[in-house]
């Protein structure tokens, strides 16, 4: 697999703040263990470029997935702001955020979270469908450039875990969202599946346009991104 040629370099960063699709300033995020309050994001700001590629690096425990969940909006800071396409994610009710994370955000987990009763075609078509978007052409069109024409009726445990996976890219995308967010999307797979479907996500980040955030210990993906950032106890570190 080829590195794909890194652009970070002749980002306008200066002006990122106006350019930014998602700016997260000063997040802070603690977890109560027993009677210890834990600081598990401290003062942590970031930005995506819209298209951008980013990867988020560290050990475990750094706090990486955490911060995936604060910027997905799955998770709420403690303080600081998360905006994505300049709206404020942390002022919206449930019902706002679950109407940004059908039309703006794609997701994809290392577990791949497919529902075990739908077929691969309506795994992908999940969005579409609790978004009130049907659109099967949509549909046909990613379950061909993922490869599963073959398996579009199988249920999810019929499905090896490569094929599982790719069923979840193709449904991270099928809403052609602004951003998608990656949790360690290999972590289950083995090296060859690992590899088709991280340059799976990256073949149909680029003609969906969406922007791209991993969070992953793999440093051969590192090498793909426009931006890597490093993580260590709840903060970034230069790199």
């Amino acid at each position: 697999m080829t590195s794909s040629p890194s652009i970070a370099a002749s980002m306008p960063q200066a002006n990122f703040k106006t350019e930014a699709l998602l700016t997260a300033n000063k997040l802070n995020k603690t977890v109560q263990v027993g009677e210890q309050t834990l600081s598990i994001i401290k003062d942590v700001d970031i930005y995506v470029n819209a298209g951008e590629f980013v990867i988020i690096m560290g050990k475990s425990g750094s706090g990486k997935s955490t911060l995936l969940g604060l910027l997905a909006a799955l998770d709420y800071p403690d303080s600081g702001t998360v905006e994505l396409a300049g709206q404020t994610l942390s002022s919206l009710d449930e019902d706002a955020l679950a109407v940004i994370r059908q039309h703006d955000m794609g997701f994809v987990f290392q577990s791949f979270h497919l529902l075990p009763t739908l077929t691969v075609a309506e795994n992908i078509a999940f969005p579409l469908d609790i978004a009130r978007r049907p659109n099967p052409a949509r549909v046909d069109e990613l379950i061909d450039a993922v490869d599963l024409g073959h398996r579009r009726y199988s249920l999810p445990n019929q499905l090896s875990g490569g094929e599982q996976q790719r069923t979840a890219v193709a449904r991270a995308l099928v809403s052609h969202p602004k951003i998608v967010f990656a949790d360690e999307p290999t972590g289950n797979l083995d090296e060859q599946n690992a590899d088709q479907v991280m340059q799976l996500l990256l073949d149909l980040r680029q003609k969906v346009g969406s922007a791209l955030v991993v969070v992953t210990h793999d440093p051969a993906l590192a090498e793909m991104a426009d931006r890597v950032i490093t993580m260590h106890d709840g903060r970034i570190v230069p790199t």
